[in-house]
């Protein structure tokens, strides 16, 4: 199994966990004003969700539309939940069907603020899994606040129960 496979499944479980939590906060506090950069606990997901399909249009060569790393619409718990499970099927999917080589191209892209960038196809899906772990743990923090404990989402943890087969 590549590490590419192996990043992109602990993601999908690690956002599938938290997830399973998160949805079950009253909505008045998933979209309270909270003093973090995007606003609000679900507002923060749905940056994470947008750029994880901003990144999957830049490896799919199609423009993805979007204007602000901060979208307006914001979706609610139960469709934000289902959307993020669907492109992290997508990028598991992915993972396991690109060779290596393929691993390596250069995908070129414009950032949402301005500006071009390259990276390897590699570098996106370690960004990607990376990306989503920092901003987790921002909702985790919130989470904390609202005396709310989040599941541990640790890649030991992840690692440990597919060695288990849990």
């Amino acid at each position: 199994m590549t590490d590419s496979l192996t990043l992109t499944r602990y993601k999908a479980w690690a956002d599938d966990l938290f997830l399973s939590v998160v949805s079950n906060v009253p909505t008045a506090d998933l979209v309270a004003p909270r003093p973090i950069v995007f606003g609000s606990l679900i507002r923060t997901l749905n940056h994470s969700l947008s750029m994880d399909y901003v990144w999957k249009c830049h490896l799919l060569g199609k423009p993805h539309g979007l204007t602000s790393r901060n979208p307006e619409h914001c979706p609610e718990i139960d469709v934000l939940v289902e959307t993020q499970n669907k492109i992290d099927k997508w990028y598991v999917e992915y993972a396991s069907s690109i060779s290596e080589p393929e691993l390596n191209e250069f995908v070129n892209f414009e950032f949402i603020g301005g500006g071009t960038g390259k990276m390897t196809r590699r570098e996106i899906l370690l960004h990607v899994v990376n990306h989503t772990t920092y901003h987790r743990g921002h909702a985790a923090g919130i989470l904390y606040y609202l005396n709310i404990f989040p599941p541990t989402t640790d890649l030991p943890v992840f690692l440990q129960q597919q060695a288990i087969g849990t």
